[in-house]
């Protein structure tokens, strides 16, 4: 990143190349539908070419990447929100692939909706949270330095979201 921000920008695409799918999947996670997920993905890195200027290089750049793409699916929903936007499919409607032993996917594949169910009704800030460090695997500091606070308040926040899920999980498995 150091090298496009003084000027070496054909770097950029081995960012992209580098970094689409954990974003793809940060989006998606978030509930939106892959054709939105792969836009915003591109708006990052337009936002990095425009911002570039910005990252001063301490810390992780995944950090600072993905501050940017929170500030990405905000702004996206917020405009989506004001001109009634429909994001269209939530990532439990996509097909998932089809495995031989049936008995096993069909309990797997009852877990997972009923896991993406609780992660839908988890408000947004843990959501992100929950999809940063479980799905994404970052550490806490880089989460910290994504959401603005210590590492030990990224872990409590973490802690407190996944019990959260927790107890929504259960709800649902119930019901």
């Amino acid at each position: 990143m150091l090298k496009v921000k003084n000027g070496d920008l054909d770097k950029l695409g081995l960012l992209y190349e580098r970094h689409k799918k954990r974003l793809f999947g940060f989006f998606y996670n978030l509930g939106n539908n892959p054709s939105v997920s792969e836009d915003l993905v591109q708006n990052v890195f337009v936002r990095i070419l425009k911002y570039r200027g910005s990252y001063i290089g301490e810390g992780a750049f995944t950090a600072w990447m993905f501050r940017m793409a929170r500030n990405v699916n905000y702004d996206y929903h917020k405009k989506a929100s004001k001109e009634n936007i429909s994001t269209g499919v939530s990532p439990e409607d996509v097909k998932a692939g089809t495995e031989d032993h049936i008995n096993e996917e069909i309990e797997k594949k009852g877990n997972t909706v009923l896991l993406k169910q609780a992660l839908a009704k988890l408000p947004e800030e843990k959501r992100e949270l929950l999809i940063l460090s479980k799905y994404r695997e970052l550490k806490f500091s880089e989460i910290a330095q994504i959401v603005g606070c210590t590492e030990n308040a990224a872990k409590v926040r973490v802690h407190r979201a996944l019990k959260e899920l927790r107890t929504i999980f259960s709800q649902l498995e119930i019901a």
